[in-house]
């Protein structure tokens, strides 16, 4: 009697299996097939050192039902979906049938070959590779189990850091800088946070706001004290998110985003740039005015693409 094993038959027949019961053309495709992933992975990994978060390759192919099964969970399960929104930069390799993307595997360790799919690394902001993880030991019957693909996330999320230390080291760096501090206050679930955040980080716009900026995230929901430090730089007043604040290095304000109608938030209404336009005249030193007209042409012209996102 001839005794195959159970995993390395499984793996062999996966693809067929896959595309035989379950059509790619009727799924959504959840992995881009034509990308290259180590460029994913190097965005992935500068919006999580921004952000203090990790990195979540999920390896597979839009061929794998176990594949859209696990996607799927990420994206239903409430308690998942918060926990991948707050602490992961989610980035789906297509390994093809195995052949592509082997460089990023070799980069990271991830063995995947011998696991079958999906299979998932976590990779810290720097570059390491945090674990692996072969879904198979999270799955029960015909899914996933939901508390141990729970439990996996929770216990790989980046360690918590502390909105006062951040806050310290920044007020260190500006006196040793001679520059100001940018402060924004956001949070995970917020996404006109989100947009500030992404037109601050244009190569463009970074250059120039870091002529007399030192850029200072506090997110009151992930950060230690997060609350607590956007409570007291906004002297106990309420309002939305974002909300920021020039500074000095003695944390001495020099203007905030709280204009004549309130907390203008990411600023695309005219009177909203104008404010921030005037916030940055208050409080440059290195700034030029051709500076200046450039970071408001740039806000103006994300304005109008999202002014225009509405209308559609």
């Amino acid at each position: 009697m001839v005794t195959i094993p159970l995993r390395p038959f499984l793996l062999a027949t996966l693809a067929f299996a896959c595309s035989v019961l379950l059509p790619a053309q009727e799924r959504a495709p959840i992995y881009d097939e034509a990308a290259d992933a180590n460029q994913l992975v190097e965005q992935a990994l500068a919006q999580a050192t921004r952000d203090h978060k990790r990195v979540l390759l999920m390896y597979g192919g839009n061929w794998c039902g176990w594949c859209h099964k696990l996607d799927e969970l990420f994206r239903t399960d409430a308690k998942i979906r918060r926990e991948i929104s707050y602490e992961y930069i989610v980035v789906h390799v297509d390994v093809g049938h195995g052949e592509k993307h082997a460089e990023l595997s070799a980069r990271f360790g991830s063995d995947h070959k011998a696991h079958g799919y999906p299979y998932l690394t976590v990779v810290a902001a720097d570059g390491t590779t945090v674990t692996h993880q072969d879904t198979g030991e999270l799955e029960d019957g015909p899914k996933h189990d939901p508390a141990k693909v729970l439990a996996f996330l929770q216990a790989n999320a980046a360690p918590r850091i502390d909105a006062c230390d951040v806050l310290a080291a920044a007020q260190q760096g500006a006196k040793e800088s001679g520059k100001l501090l940018f402060v924004h206050i956001g949070a995970p679930w917020c996404g006109w946070c989100h947009r500030l955040e992404d037109w601050m980080a244009q190569p463009e716009v970074a250059e120039l706001l870091a002529k007399d900026f030192i850029d200072v995230k506090i997110d009151q929901d992930r950060m230690e004290n997060g609350l607590l430090v956007a409570t007291l730089l906004r002297s106990g007043r309420s309002g939305g998110i974002p909300w920021f604040v020039f500074m000095d290095a003695k944390l001495q304000h020099l203007a905030d985003s709280d204009g004549p109608g309130g907390n203008t938030g990411f600023p695309v209404q005219p009177d909203e740039i104008a404010h921030f336009v005037a916030m940055l005249q208050k409080a440059r030193r290195n700034l030029t005015d051709d500076d200046i007209a450039t970071l408001q042409r740039s806000l103006q012209a994300k304005a109008d693409e999202i002014n225009a996102a509405r209308r559609r």
